[in-house]
Parts: C-alpha cells; structure tokens; sequence
C-alpha cells in the first residue's frame, strides 16, 4: 500500500505543472475562518468564497474555528498537508498584531504560504461628539491644554485598535489613557456615554455612529479616502507618512503548497475580486478589494509583523498567555 502511495504521489509531482494546475481542484476546498460565525470577518469569508468557488469550479466548505485569537485556527492550518485544499483567511490579528505582542505557538512568516490579500477596511480615528474638535490640528491641540483627561477605548490589549492608537500616540508625542474592553461593542458604549474620549476603532463598527453624528471622524487610515468618508482625510494627507494601518483579510494555506497550485488559486482569487457584484458585497463591512500576486502578498506580511512587532517593542506592549 504505501508503494502504491508513494508511486502515486511520484507520478503527480511529474506531471507538467500546467496539467497539474489545470486539473486542480478535484474535491472541495477547506476553508478555515480563524472566528466564531456570524461577524464581519465570517461574513467576508463567505461571501468571497461561494463567488471564489463558481470561478475555480469547486466547493469551498466554510469551517469557523475560533479560540486563542485565532491560534486554533493557524495550528489546523499549519499541520495540513500542503496541497491547496486546506486555507484560512487569515487576517491582521493572525498574521500581524498577535504575533507581535505575545508568544504565538506559529510563524507567520514561514509556517505559511501566502495566497492573496482580499481587502482591508481602514481605521478611523474618532472623537465623541461633546468633544469640542472638528479636525486633527483641533484635536492634537486640545490633547495637549487637556494633560490627562483624555483616554480612549479599545476592544482589547493587542488588538488593532489598540495598535492604532499608540501608533498615533508615538507619533505626536500625546499622552492618551488606554481603556481595554472585552471586544469593540462595550468600548463603544463607553466613548458614547462620555467614559471614554476617542478611538480608532475599524470604519465598519464606527461607520453608524458617524452618520448619526454621535461621533466626529478626524482621519482614516490606507493610501487613499474611504469612498464612504470622502470629505474626512487620510492620515497621510494630514502629515503621517507611512500611517496606512489597516483591518486586512487574505488567504493562506500550510507551507509548502506548490508554486503551480498558488498561481492557479492566487489568478482565480483576482479573477473573483474583480467580479461585478464583489465590491459592493464587501462594501457591507467597508472593505475595498485588494488584489495581490502570492509574492506581493507575503512581502505586505511581513511589512506588517515587522511594522507591529516594532511598534510593541517601542510601546513595552507584550502580553501574557
């Protein structure tokens, strides 16, 4: 028997890598999704690959594993075999944040094989409405006549909320209180009750609150405005270089997956982003597409580990188990 498996895997891996890839995939795809369901991050995850599976031709089977901030999740993905039926959508807490700020039982870097970036959704940075301010410079000013009165929440130690915000903090030299919270929904109770001052939560959680003008935007995150925020500017306009801090998802799989099956998932991956109803199915959690080749992909990576893993250091943020 294993004679007969070995031949068999010889005799694949011999074939020409175009007949390989064209004949990839022949089962459903394992998707893994490193949250619980029902969230923005699942819901992108769905969405993207019922469409991802019409253009390869195949199921993919939406797998939810959360636990341990997406630990769980990256172990089960690690340990498959490498041949490009098992992904994850990983995204900037399992690839960028958490390993920056705690011991994480994976690499990020060379446990996996990049795919390709999906989207991202920027970061605002917002104020509660009672706060006298209506642009940055108002702000910074009013932070600093305020020694001490300010603080702001998050949706947790190491979280991009809280990544952002002390990337701010390190870059104008304010003193803002770091408030954590047990996820986003109660940190945003407390900056609408006036507990809390500012944040710089993800546009999709802040978004209702700026329309209903309970909140005041000052700058997003990303290389350009958000098309939903078009009057608020980008951090980079108002002076911040390189502040493009972003929630991003994409796909990896285990490492080691061939070169030909990453082309073949990474061109039917750009293909699906570019579809006509994709944009504006993602537009539901503010993620604008963002297409990469597997090699642009895994060079963002590791601009984020470094980027974040830099930031912790300099900041003294690193966390328990």
């Amino acid at each position: 028997m294993k004679r007969r498996q070995f031949l068999s895997a010889s005799i694949a891996l011999s074939l020409p890598l175009s007949l390989r890839a064209e004949s990839f995939p022949t089962k459903p795809i394992r998707y893994i999704v490193p949250v619980a369901a029902g969230g923005g991050n699942d819901m992108i995850a769905r969405v993207f690959t019922e469409r991802w599976g019409r253009v390869i031709g195949q199921t993919f089977i939406v797998e939810n594993q959360s636990g341990g901030g997406g630990v769980i999740a990256s172990q089960t993905t690690m340990r498959a075999a490498p041949d490009g039926y098992t992904l994850m959508q990983g995204y900037v807490a399992t690839h960028g944040t958490n390993p920056a700020t705690r011991k994480v039982p994976y690499d990020p870097i060379k446990d996996f094989t990049p795919i390709g970036m999906i989207g991202a959704t920027p970061n605002v940075l917002i104020v509660n409405s009672q706060v006298p301010v209506k642009n940055m410079k108002e702000f910074i000013d009013y932070v600093r006549k305020n020694p001490g009165k300010m603080s702001y929440g998050t949706a947790g130690q190491g979280s991009l909320t809280h990544m952002t915000m002390e990337l701010f903090k390190q870059e104008t030299g304010l003193f803002i209180l770091h408030v954590p919270y047990r996820g986003i929904a109660p940190a945003f109770n407390d900056l609408l009750g006036g507990q809390t001052q500012t944040m710089f939560p993800g546009l999709a959680a802040a978004l209702q609150y700026i329309q209903s003008g309970k909140v005041t935007a000052l700058a997003v995150t990303g290389p350009k405005r958000s098309p939903v925020l078009k009057d608020v500017p980008t951090m980079e306009e108002l002076g911040f270089k390189g502040f493009d801090a972003m929630q991003w998802y994409g796909t990896v799989g285990p490492a080691g997956i061939p070169m030909d099956i990453v082309k073949r998932l990474n061109e039917t991956q750009v293909a699906t982003l570019k579809l006509p109803d994709m944009r504006e199915k993602l537009a539901i959690e503010a993620v604008e597409p963002m297409p990469m080749t597997s090699e642009q992909f895994s060079q963002y990576i590791r601009n984020e580990v470094k980027r974040w893993t830099a930031l912790a250091k300099a900041r003294n943020i690193q966390l328990e188990e």
